[in-house]
């Protein structure tokens, strides 16, 4: 669902950044005034968490491949301004250290994962709601949240390659809807085993969890993920639109480590380095936020 910047020329680049940042801008304004904020190793710890569930790509029919966005999940473990920082953050890391997704496309991932699958958590996450209803709940927005950041991309590579949008969109649903349910399942599954922990946790508990979990999951599982074309990827081989442009040289492009023998450990070690490089800027980024720490 990263869009590089191969897919997007012209007015559709500054729009979505233009947007995204207005996006971001109200996101910030509305985490200062909150006064329900996470304090700083939660909201890096989930930070982190989402940027190693993102590495761990898995098969659907059709051979293709999806893997977790979690905007929704962000929105039911910090509340919708902080799932909106933490999402744009950990986009913001895959751009500049991976070249997963665009510099110049930037703004269209963050309106179409970070606004749109935030806002829709917001909507789906109830507290008031028993655990399992709860976890149905945002399994269901999780999915939802596919499907519109599908719409929204098919939308803005239609006006980009001068595309009917009908043709992108049979093109890109197909596979999402699949990915949907991947989404909602691991989403119903993660908020479920973290929720708990997170809601009690203060200081080194409400860290250990979802950072351990991170960490373990882009060192020796990110390996295991499926090699196969993601559902985005597929559907611009059959646009016939390119997928391999960057206006980014990228240091650790393709999650490869350079100089490390051996692609399962070059990714291990890159996606370690990513997730602590997330963790260590969401934490940063909380204490800039307000410093009054919990």
């Amino acid at each position: 669902m990263h869009i590089p910047d191969s897919m997007l020329q012209g007015a559709i680049c500054p729009a979505t950044l233009t947007l995204g940042a207005a996006g971001l801008s109200t996101a910030v304004v509305a985490a200062v005034r909150s006064t329900a904020k996470p304090n700083a190793t939660r909201f890096a710890g989930v930070a982190a968490l989402i940027f190693a569930g993102q590495m761990m790509n898995f098969a659907i029919p059709g051979g293709t491949s999806g893997h977790l966005l979690g905007g929704v999940l962000a929105a039911a473990l910090l509340g919708v301004p902080f799932g909106v920082l933490a999402m744009t953050l950990v986009l913001a890391v895959q751009a500049l250290l991976f070249g997963d997704g665009g510099m110049l496309a930037l703004g269209a991932n963050v309106v179409n994962m970070a606004l749109f699958g935030v806002g829709i958590g917001g909507l789906f996450h109830r507290p008031a709601l028993g655990k399992i209803s709860q976890a149905a709940l945002l399994a269901t927005g999780a999915w939802l949240s596919v499907l519109v950041a599908a719409l929204a991309a098919s939308f803005e590579m239609a006006v980009s390659a001068n595309l009917f949008f009908s043709n992108v969109v049979t093109a890109m649903l197909g596979s999402h809807l699949w990915i949907g349910l991947g989404e909602g399942i691991i989403t119903a599954a993660a908020w479920l085993a973290l929720a708990p922990a997170l809601k009690e946790g203060k200081g080194r508990q409400a860290l250990l969890a979802p950072l351990l979990i991170a960490c373990v999951t882009a060192l020796l599982f990110s390996p295991l993920a499926s090699s196969l074309p993601d559902g985005l990827e597929k559907a611009a081989a059959q646009l016939q639109l390119l997928t391999n442009g960057s206006s980014w040289l990228a240091p650790l492009a393709e999650y490869r480590l350079p100089g490390v023998s051996g692609e399962a450990l070059s990714t291990g070690l890159a996606g370690l380095l990513g997730t602590l490089a997330t963790f260590a800027g969401a934490w940063l980024l909380r204490r800039g936020v307000t410093s009054n720490e919990a």
